[in-house]
């Protein structure tokens, strides 16, 4: 009869950031693991809080399932002889297999005939399987750090201090770090005291709850999203969510209860993201605002335990936000004693990275390539001037106290004290833009100036690494290039700015190359980069939510300007679902398998033209080729495969009445030049082989 299984394993307080991907982690092994072992089940569910890792299998069966396996065996002409009789090969090998040699089979197989033995596995017990399972699941998972403690070899995220492993109400006997498995948990830190005997696992979420434990993270976020929205209301205001900060503080609690703190109404005069950041960033409070989405001089923050002395923990909270709160007014304060331009200087003592010079090295090879952006995008005054003096102080506010404290605010300092050093408010808005985007899913700038500068920024970041050697692997990423490449892209994408990649990053290297920073050779360097670029702009394209083949099939011609290839990718994924393409598609497939053969560089000659059917399609391809030339220049794509599309009826009837592999080779040869020149011509589009069809 099914029983559940509920594995605990009792630590000192896990890190928040470790839990979602441990529990993640929890839940796939254990189904592997069980899906391995030939143990069914209905569900499998991990769950946890700082101090414990959960696992809940429901209805896991008594024992393995049995299984059937074919083992195969010497070739029939080793295992029998002429006679039909078994030989001592055959012999051996059923011996070794456990069976009668009169229960060996001969099958053909990859044109040979070779003696079988068909040998049942009986499924084991669980309670055989488990206590082997269970401790490697344990030592299976992963976390960013690990720990040794006492004496003992073993390394886990934090130090074990129980285990509770339960088959139904039979505790599964293993040990682990010198703790043997038992069926005896514990509850809140502080409100629970002593052991808790858990009889069978269908009781242990209720028991813990009786013990001030919410086990279920789902259950937990529940209740704070409750209880804040709640209070919130009772002050008249609204919660100012961070999904991150939530998810976090999910796994800091192991009983959650909210309470509003207050703070003095003059730190409203601050910045809004100077008061918010010390209350997320180091106390981990919710920030309030009122109804039209103005700061309050309210906060909430979820306390481990109950309702009981809450306006003790109020005092605490609001006490360390007072002092932190002062300390940001006393940086802002401090910080606008020196106008943001009088600071670009500093840059010279801090470092960007070792080989790739100072700060003040990195703004000054940025001017020049936001420079040539703005003329490669051909704006002129007053553009020009104002990317200069956003990137001349776009790294200015590092040297502020305020971001010294607070890095989380830089970029957004640099545009208040640039509002109130009286620089352009495009500058200053530019100067916090630059950063953009922070992280997946962050606001993209809004304004071109601001485009233009983060494209700068993030591309001399990459090249420079590049250059020097750094590059990101599968799992480490330490400058975060991929994040600011797939930046580059959609901000190229999402503003439709018409550059091309490769001229950028060869004018950037070439920067590096001038102060001998470049290390290795520049077109190595440049081919790396730009194959890294289109890893992420495949990565952004499938995000809006285009077919992978339509990707390749536009890619494989050129992605060097972001925006023109997402045009020509719009134009093809409009094309495709029209009823007419699967018929296109034939079409261009045999003009495409046909040209690859063309030898030599030569243009097809009409003099050599035999059948009206070729003359047709040559007078319709030349007359079409202009046309297609000036709706290509205008970026007119849809324009172009409509064009394209005059010519299926023509190439039908070529392939009809013509024979292109003619016994006369220069016929031949004119013929498949004819079809490499038609070729090319929709490749100026996309290679439509790559399109899946059916």
């Amino acid at each position: 009869m099914p029983r559940d299984l509920l594995l605990e394993v009792g630590t000192e307080e896990i890190p928040a950031r470790f839990m979602p991907a441990a529990l993640e982690q929890l839940e796939a092994k254990a189904r592997e693991r069980l899906a391995e072992a030939r143990l069914n089940f209905s569900t499998v569910k991990a769950a946890g809080t700082p101090r414990r890792l959960v696992l809940y299998v429901r209805d896991l069966a008594d024992r393995a399932t049995d299984l059937e396996v074919e083992i195969k065996g010497p070739p029939k002409k080793v295992a029998f002889d002429a006679e039909g009789k078994p030989t001592r090969a055959a012999l051996g090998f059923a011996r070794n297999q456990g069976i009668e040699v009169s229960e060996l089979v001969v099958k053909e197989i990859e044109g040979g005939e070779y003696v079988f033995a068909s040998v049942r596995d009986e499924g084991r017990p669980a309670e055989e399987i488990l206590p082997q399972l269970l401790p490697d699941l344990i030592l299976s998972l992963t976390f960013p750090k690990t720990m040794r403690w006492g004496s003992g070899d073993l390394r886990f995220v934090r130090p074990i201090h129980w285990l509770l492993a339960l088959l139904g109400d039979e505790v599964i006997p293993f040990s682990l770090a010198g703790i043997k498995a038992g069926r005896e948990t514990y509850g809140h830190r502080f409100l629970s005291k002593g052991p808790i005997s858990i009889a069978e696992p269908g009781e242990y979420y209720e028991k813990l709850r009786e013990h001030y434990v919410i086990v279920d993270p789902e259950e937990r976020k529940q209740m704070i999203r409750e209880q804040c929205e709640e209070l919130a209301r009772q002050h008249g205001g609204k919660v100012l969510w961070d999904e991150e900060l939530l998810e976090e503080v999910i796994y800091l609690v192991e009983y959650p209860t909210a309470l509003v703190g207050s703070f003095k109404d003059e730190y409203l005069d601050l910045p809004m993201e100077v008061v918010i950041t010390p209350m997320k960033e180091h106390q981990r409070y919710f920030p309030l605002t009122d109804l039209a989405g103005e700061l309050l001089p309210l906060f909430i923050t979820v306390r481990n335990g109950t309702a009981e002395n809450l306006d003790i923990v109020r005092e605490g909270n609001e006490k360390v936000l007072q002092a932190r709160l002062a300390d940001a007014k006393f940086f802002y304060e401090e910080d606008q004693k020196i106008p943001l331009a009088d600071r670009v200087e500093k840059l010279k003592n801090i470092v960007f990275l070792e080989g790739l010079g100072t700060i003040y090295d990195k703004v000054e090879r940025v001017r020049e390539l936001a420079r040539f952006i703005v003329e490669a995008l051909g704006l002129e005054e007053p553009v020009r001037s104002l990317v200069d003096r956003t990137v001349l102080l776009s790294k200015a506010d590092l040297t502020t106290n305020m971001v010294y404290e607070f890095d989380e605010l830089q970029g957004i300092m640099g545009r208040e004290y640039a509002l109130l050093s009286g620089e352009n408010p495009v500058v200053a808005q530019g100067i916090y833009e630059h950063y953009l985007p922070r992280f997946a899913g962050d606001e993209l700038p809004q304004t071109m100036v601001g485009n233009i500068v983060s494209i700068a920024d993030k591309l001399d970041s990459i090249c420079g690494c590049f250059g020097i050697g750094i590059t990101p692997t599968g799992s480490a990423d330490p400058y975060a290039l991929r994040r600011q490449a797939y930046g580059i892209v959609n901000i190229l994408l999402t503003a439709d700015l018409n550059l091309e990649l490769s001229t950028l990053v060869e004018y950037t290297l070439n920067l590096y190359r001038r102060l001998n920073i470049l290390k290795q050779d520049l077109g190595e360097v440049q081919e790396q980069i730009l194959d890294f670029f289109a890893a992420r702009i495949k990565n952004a394209c499938r995000d809006r939510g285009a077919a992978y083949d339509s990707i390749d099939a536009v890619m494989a011609v050129g992605f060097d300007n972001v925006a023109r290839l997402w045009s020509r990718l719009e134009a093809v994924e409009k094309i495709r679902r029209q009823p007419e393409f699967p018929g296109f598609l034939a079409m261009f497939n045999r003009v495409h398998n046909l040209a690859r053969q063309a030898t030599g560089t030569e243009v097809c000659s009409p003099a050599l033209f035999q059948e009206e059917a070729e003359k047709e399609l040559y007078a319709s391809y030349r007359e079409l080729l202009p046309q297609i030339e000036e709706a290509l220049a205008g970026q007119e794509y849809p324009m172009v495969l409509a064009k394209l599309f005059t010519l299926q009826q023509p190439i039908n009837r070529f392939f009809d009445d013509v024979l292109v592999m003619a016994r006369e080779e220069e016929i031949k040869n004119n013929r498949l030049a004819l079809l490499r020149e038609i070729d090319q011509l929709f490749l100026t589009l996309a290679d439509f082989s790559k399109i899946v069809t059916g």
